[in-house]
């Protein structure tokens, strides 16, 4: 009697089950590197060549972001300090530390500090940081609370499903003005006379807002939103362009 499957059947059930364990292994592995901390970079924590206790400087000595990143609020790429910004402070305070001997260096012969970069967008995505700190966007939102690190490190995934969180629902992260730059802001800190005065609420808002003990984020972000007409890009070409 004639065999009724080909001869070359006989070694199917083997290569499906090789194909099977290939694709398992694929995806574990793709999962266990792009969906962890691992691909994102959370908690990554470089070694600087000079100590910068962002702590100390901000929150114990009340200097602004602004300060240091200097081109933050008008330019797509945020920079980082050069030594004469140090050296406008360290030339009298704790000039002779020996933890700012790189600092003084660098005075000296011109040559900039080699900082080790943390936040580096990929060269295929666009991200304009003056854009989002003039509409609302804390330093906080993408950075955490650099505020209260005595090293900074990569506190948020920025990740493409992260960015569009944000871009589908602003009204969740977005704050007044003028509060963009305090990192400890809360929207308990809001008092609702003062901002409706300033800014209005929300065309679908059942109550006044002005009357309220307190508002949520989602009030504040949503009536900023209508204000500043927030409507972030949720397409590709919104940030691949």
């Amino acid at each position: 009697m004639a065999n009724f499957f080909p001869r070359w059947t006989n070694w199917l059930p083997l290569k499906i089950l090789v194909c099977g364990i290939v694709i398992v292994c694929g995806l574990t592995g793709a999962t266990w590197y792009y969906v962890t901390p691992k691909y994102t970079r959370v908690r990554y924590e470089p070694i600087q060549p000079v100590p910068f206790p962002h702590d100390v400087h901000v929150s114990q000595l009340g200097m602004d972001c602004r300060y240091c990143h200097s081109f933050v609020e008008v330019a797509a790429h945020s920079n980082l300090p050069n030594t004469q910004t140090c050296m406008n402070c360290h030339t009298q305070v704790q000039k002779d530390n020996p933890k700012l001997e790189p600092v003084r260096v660098s005075w000296k012969t011109g040559n900039p500090i080699e900082w080790v970069q943390i936040h580096r967008t990929p060269d295929y995505v666009f991200y304009n940081h003056s854009a989002h700190v003039n509409r609302g966007i804390s330093c906080f939102s993408c950075h955490g609370p650099v505020n209260h690190m005595p090293v900074v490190y990569h506190a948020k995934p920025h990740s493409m499903a992260w960015c569009l969180e944000c871009h589908r629902h602003p009204e969740n992260f977005l704050r007044p003005d003028d509060q963009v730059f305090n990192l400890d802001w809360k929207p308990d800190d809001v008092k609702p006379a003062e901002f409706v005065a300033k800014y209005g609420q929300p065309q679908n808002a059942r109550e006044d807002l002005s009357k309220k003990k307190k508002l949520s984020q989602t009030e504040i972000g949503q009536t900023l939103k209508e204000r500043w007409n927030v409507n972030p890009p949720t397409n590709c070409q919104g940030c691949h362009r």
